[in-house]
């Protein structure tokens, strides 16, 4: 996943998150989940998994930016084996350039980082302390579970 790249499933998990606030009325949906409907349809015609977010339009955008704000920003459990010397911190799953730049990073960046942890689910968030990650708040990637 590109660093400014959108996954389908963030957007699928956007539109929910607006469903669930403003539901349709019988007849539309609300403007934000008609906002994000439009780059979400293109990608399942076109077969993609990713968008890069530079296509969003701004209604779009503003909407998914709202439904990412509702998210833990994160995935830190306050087990950082970066501080250790690890290259990739056994608590969260993040690179070291990662958990140091995390405060700079953008919120697509940050959301590339939460897929690639959530689909490894080797970190100690996942398994060994996921109860831990869990209490914190920070659950795993929007309603998806780890890769088995």
């Amino acid at each position: 996943m590109t660093p400014t790249a959108l996954h389908i499933t963030d957007l699928e998990a956007a539109i929910n998150w607006w469903r669930e606030r403003q539901p349709s009325d019988g007849l539309r949906a609300c403007a934000e989940v008609r906002a994000l409907a439009e780059p979400y349809g293109w990608m399942v015609w076109h077969g993609l998994h990713e968008l890069d977010s530079a296509q969003l339009d701004e209604p779009a955008r503003a909407a998914w930016l709202a439904w990412y704000a509702s998210t833990p920003d994160a995935p830190c459990i306050a087990i950082c084996s970066t501080a250790q010397g690890d290259a990739v911190c056994k608590g969260c799953g993040r690179t070291e350039h990662e958990v140091q730049h995390w405060p700079q990073m953008d919120p697509f960046e940050k959301r590339a980082v939460w897929h690639r942890i959530s689909a490894e689910g080797t970190a100690w968030r996942f398994n060994r302390y996921a109860e831990r990650a869990q209490a914190s708040g920070a659950a795993t990637l929007a309603g998806t579970a780890p890769a088995a």
